[in-house]
């Protein structure tokens, strides 16, 4: 289970999409970066079971932010 997810804007115009994102899962921090495709480019170290982690991800950002 992803753990003090936590995003914000890539860009100063908010109204262009991209986001910076962090959050621990398995108690090991993360970062990456959301883009506007729904890609996620990670910044640090790429979370054991990815796929998993991507649709946790793709659905907590569908919540956030595109609600």
């Amino acid at each position: 289970m992803i753990q003090h997810f936590s995003f914000k804007p890539l860009f100063e115009n908010t109204q262009l999409p991209g986001w910076s994102i962090t959050f621990f899962y398995q108690r090991e921090y993360y970062s990456a970066e959301y883009l506007k495709d729904g890609a996620i480019k990670w910044t640090g170290t790429t979370p054991p079971n990815e796929e998993d982690v991507k649709k946790m991800i793709h659905e907590l950002m569908l919540y956030h932010v595109y609600e």
